[in-house]
């Protein structure tokens, strides 16, 4: 059958070979340890899920608007008022089936064929592939581990040409924990501006902030309100991920025609997780910060731990719940005959050696690297970086 050249380019993920073996070990009785989750290992408020079952019990089970319920778009726009300082009519709000699929609609109304957008590097794996998926050209800015894997603006102005549409900009992002700071934030407004780019803004992890610098959205920014599509959701600061609640707020153009391509791609969320996710966007944040305060201690642990271990080393994140471990320091080492000399090759021997699973870094172009989630419980942690400990210490 005849496969189109669009969908064609767009790449199968290099993990999900590690991921596979990993289940068929736990699934055969082996004791595995992942670092792969990619999601809060907290279960969903209670309060939330009794509203959701209130909500059935209204008969909130029919179709909504496609673009979400009135309701949920007002708790939207209270929200991001509340927090972020941004004012917007629900007009300017589109809900989806999770910050990706926000995401998606996105890079489908902004984009044209051989549009160039650039991702700064490390970067979570299935960007290119929408900006690929919407026709455009993912361009790739390498960031370093001496900024915090945070894009400057000098690499960010040497990367536009005249092709360049948007930045894919992501804080504090997966897979590293970078954070941007207002400074840094005005530096790429500015350029934003100069070049007339748009901007993707994607928040989802903005609550998962362990420093005192506070949250900026760089739409608060001088002429970036008009020119940022801020992406959001339910999934990581309520730990809400299988409702599937995503959302967008953009100037009114691109909202309009997001909500139309969304009409006829998916039709509405789901009705139950909107009415969830407006008790929980009005409600109690007290199981947040509870969340957020064990995954700083975690954060603390494991990165004391690495940097206990011979050959590895990491940046330290300022929010999310990922570690970027740098492994480089035993590139060309060898065990039981084989050579280490990339971040898959050493994800395949953790696992048969330790029975540790972790992400290899070529997934986010990050070659020297592979990425630890600590969402996980310390107990794990410790058991899990002990092995890894000992995988390095019988490299030759």
């Amino acid at each position: 059958m005849h496969i189109s050249k669009r969908a064609g380019a767009v790449s199968a993920s290099i993990t999900l070979a590690i991921s596979a073996k990993a289940n068929e070990m736990k699934a055969a009785g082996k004791d595995v340890v992942s670092f792969g989750a990619g999601e809060p290992d907290f279960p969903t408020p209670q309060w939330i899920i009794d509203a959701a079952k209130a909500a059935m019990d209204r008969g909130e089970t029919r179709y909504t608007p496609a673009s979400g319920t009135l309701v949920l778009k007002k708790a939207i726009c209270n929200k991001l008022k509340r927090d972020n300082g941004l004012t917007y009519s629900t007009d300017q709000i589109v809900v989806s089936n999770g910050a990706k699929h926000s995401l998606f609609n996105a890079c489908m109304a902004v984009l044209d064929e051989g549009d160039e957008v650039i991702i700064p590097a490390p970067y979570w794996v299935t960007y290119p592939e929408l900006v690929r998926m919407a026709g455009g050209v993912p361009v790739f800015v390498e960031t370093k581990k001496e900024n915090g894997f945070v894009l400057t603006a000098s690499d960010l102005e040497a990367a536009v040409t005249d092709r360049t549409r948007a930045l894919i900009l992501n804080s504090p992002s997966n897979p590293c924990g970078a954070k941007y700071g207002k400074e840094i934030l005005e530096e790429i407004a500015q350029i934003a501006v100069r070049h007339d780019l748009i901007v993707i803004s994607d928040e989802i992890y903005e609550v998962l902030s362990y420093d005192d610098e506070p949250q900026i959205s760089i739409a608060t920014l001088d002429g970036m309100y008009e020119r940022t599509i801020v992406v959001n959701g339910l999934s990581k600061a309520y730990a809400m991920t299988g409702w599937r609640i995503g959302y967008t707020a953009a100037p009114k153009d691109v909202t309009k025609v997001m909500a139309s391509y969304q009409s006829h791609a998916t039709s509405n969320p789901n009705s139950i997780a909107q009415a969830a996710a407006v008790a929980a966007l009005n409600g109690p944040t007290d199981d947040m910060k509870r969340m957020v305060e064990e995954f700083g201690k975690r954060r603390d642990l494991m990165i004391s731990m690495i940097r206990a271990i011979p050959y590895l080393d990491c940046t330290e994140p300022k929010g999310a719940f990922y570690i970027m471990m740098d492994i480089s320091g035993i590139f060309g080492k060898k065990i039981n005959g084989q050579v280490i000399t990339s971040p898959l090759l050493f994800c395949n021997a953790l696992l048969d050696e330790e029975l540790v699973a972790v992400v290899p870094g070529e997934a986010f172009g990050a070659p020297d690297c592979v990425r630890l989630s600590y969402a996980i419980s310390q107990e794990n942690i410790k058991k899990g970086l002990s092995r890894i400990e000992s995988f390095v210490q019988k490299l030759r």
